[in-house]
């Protein structure tokens, strides 16, 4: 056979001839460039073009398992572990970088280094990294196939973790790569794991570097194996659909997709937009619900209506605190036979462990540092926990009961509501509705702050603003993200209704917190019954929040629980003082460090200043729910 270009022919003595008639079967020569380019720089001994047929997803699955990437020591069939090396255990800013041309400045919260130096050392980083190895060819599709959601990714990478971990998290993409015809458009990632110790784990973290090219919409990612810098579409090649997002006029977000029932038979659906480690998973996964997705979603204005899918097939979900009181659903699928992939976790005996988890830890087992033992310490002096903080598990979707029959359809479903939510502790009230779709878009999604968690490498527990929940991987002038959310709205017959939420507010008295877990079912209910203008609610300066009664049928049909009148009270009295240095830290953060803010948020924030000024005159600092009215 004739090879159709000289990028393929180039690859040819690196193929089985099994691997070369797949990619000659896509017809598309940037396809093989690539490839060629990325084998070019690593050196791989050989390479592996996986189809997405059951025979190939099965040999990948059978290679992490062979190359001690992955061990298959747990004795629940089909489960696996993957530990991460000890300075790999989450993304980590400090290394993720845009790639910016000379002359060109993303604002000055976004990590940034010049194109020309980046490429160079990333490449550098790169060369010869897959010597001894297998480039393992995957090819993804973002979004339903056969869909105007659908975007194509390939990546290359050197781990079969990575390329299991992808098995379970996407969608199968190498038919649409070959129905998609030579000029189609795919992001673009190359990772390898670098050196490895004798323990299967990067070598060289000092060395780990995570690059994003936006100019060639690819993703470079080297010395490192932790999913969120490795599995390149996860974050990473979210930033580049971003900025697709932007030139084409739809949205990419951060957000979960959940389906609500709520009275006869009806079903409402949200999207909803969390920093890691704030109560996304968990609420994408309450019981009697439904679940479409927990990361990414692409949100499309089709014949006036808001749409939405999930980027994703799959969860790649925190596993501290999952625990079978607060997270039926979940813990029952981590517990019972199937394919899944703990990260991070610790193993005794045969059986996985993690924080939080509801039951005893062992004394002593396996986790990320090797041979572990309580009391350990690490080279600082700091004890070593039994488990990860932001250890994981991958797990297909559809290994899940209450996943959405809707998962799939090309068209995506129907919003009703887009909730916000971040580490709030003294602020926000736990729930409550935007007066308007632009007031939500400010004064909810632009002024979302949060404590960074255990999730980012980096101290803990530290407020800042996380615009929208994507502020680590936008990818576009800040500024320009927000104005592209105010013209969404414009361009719906109705737009979903917007709502903050707020799991962490703690008592100003005694810092304890004012709500439990659990509650946040009641708060994704009401909301649901507001979509459909079911029950009132009482206007306050923030926005409109619950009336007492409503919450309180709510708590005992939802929760079986009796909700008192003093807890209603603690939960949303509207705290002025903290509100008012809120709309403050959120204003001077975008005056120092968005050039291109648009004028409406200043203005938004201005009024919302003025309502809770003019509350705190007639009524105090602290203002009881029931000093207002419907």
């Amino acid at each position: 056979m004739i090879p159709k270009n000289p990028y393929l022919e180039a690859l040819m003595p690196k193929l089985d001839p099994e691997d070369y008639e797949k990619l000659s079967a896509i017809d598309n020569p940037n396809v093989h460039e690539f490839i060629a380019k990325a084998s070019d720089l690593c050196h791989p001994d050989k390479i592996f073009v996986c189809s997405d047929s059951t025979e190939d997803v099965a040999y990948v699955r059978r290679q992490a398992i062979a190359s001690c990437e992955e061990q298959a020591t747990l004795t629940m069939p089909g489960h696996t572990v993957h530990f991460d090396g000890e300075f790999d255990q989450g993304r980590d800013r400090q290394n993720t970088r845009y790639l910016v041309p000379r002359g060109i400045s993303f604002s000055k919260a976004l990590n940034q280094i010049d194109r020309q130096e980046g490429l160079a050392e990333v490449r550098g980083l790169l060369k010869d990294s897959m010597k001894g190895h297998t480039m393992i060819v995957r090819l993804i599709s973002l979004g339903p196939t056969n869909s105007i959601f659908t975007i194509l990714g390939l990546q290359c990478t050197d781990s079969w973790y990575v390329a299991h971990s992808e098995d379970l998290l996407y969608r199968s993409g190498y038919g649409e790569f070959v129905k998609a015809g030579p000029k189609s458009d795919f992001l673009r990632v190359v990772h390898s794991a670098g050196k490895l110790t004798g323990d299967m784990v990067s070598a060289e973290h000092e060395k780990k570097r995570i690059y994003i090219d936006n100019m060639d919409n690819t993703i470079y990612s080297v010395n490192t194996q932790y999913a969120g810098n490795s599995v390149g579409f996860k974050k990473l090649a979210f930033r580049l659909a971003i900025r697709k997002a932007n030139y084409e006029g739809w949205l990419a977000e951060h957000m979960l997709l959940m389906g609500v029932h709520g009275p006869n038979g009806r079903k409402t659906y949200f999207a909803g937009a969390f920093p890691s480690a704030c109560g996304k998973t968990s609420t994408a996964m309450l019981p009697g619900e439904t679940i479409l997705g927990d990361d990414i979603a692409y949100l499309r204005a089709i014949d006036s209506v808001a749409r939405a899918v999930n980027v994703e097939s799959g969860i790649f979900g925190i596993i501290q605190d999952v625990n079978a009181k607060d997270d039926q659903l979940i813990y029952k699928v981590l517990t019972t036979p199937g394919e899944i992939v703990f990260s991070n976790i610790l193993v005794k005996d045969g059986k996985p462990y993690w924080l939080g988890m509801g039951s005893e830890l062992p004394k002593e087992g396996t986790n990320y540092t090797g041979v572990w033992f309580e009391g350990k310490k690490d080279e600082n002096g700091n004890e070593v926990p039994a488990a990860n903080k932001n250890a994981r598990y991958a797990v297909a979707l559809k290994a899940i009961e209450n996943v959405d029959p809707e998962l799939d359809n090309p068209q995506g479903v129907e919003l009703g509501g887009i909730m916000y939510g971040g580490r709030d502790a003294k602020a926000y009230v736990p729930v409550q509705q935007s007066f308007d779709w632009c007031h939500g878009i400010i004064a909810y999604a632009a002024s979302l702050e949060t404590e960074t968690t255990f999730a980012t490498i980096g101290k803990e527990g530290v407020p800042e603003i996380n615009m929208m929940s994507i502020q680590d991987f936008i990818s576009i002038p800040m500024g320009q993200n927000i104005r592209n959310n105010l013209e969404f709205g414009k361009k719906l017959k109705k737009s979903p209704l917007v709502f903050g939420v707020n799991y962490f507010l703690k008592d100003k008295d005694t810092g304890k917190y004012v709500n439990s877990p659990q509650d946040k079912h009641v708060w994704v209910k009401w909301m649901e019954l507001r979509v459909h203008g079911e029950v009132d609610a009482i206007k306050t300066p923030t926005g409109w929040i619950p009336k007492y009664e409503d919450l309180h049928r709510l708590f005992k049909e939802v929760l079986g629980k009796d909700y008192k009148k003093e807890d209603y009270v603690k939960q949303f009295t509207i705290r002025v003082p903290e509100n008012l240095a809120k709309i403050e830290r959120v204003q001077r953060f975008y005056q120092e460090n968005v050039s291109d803010t648009p004028l409406e948020l200043f203005g938004i924030l201005f009024l919302q200043r003025e309502r809770l000024n003019k509350a705190r005159a007639t009524f105090g600092d602290y203002i009881s729910p029931e000093k207002f009215t419907s």
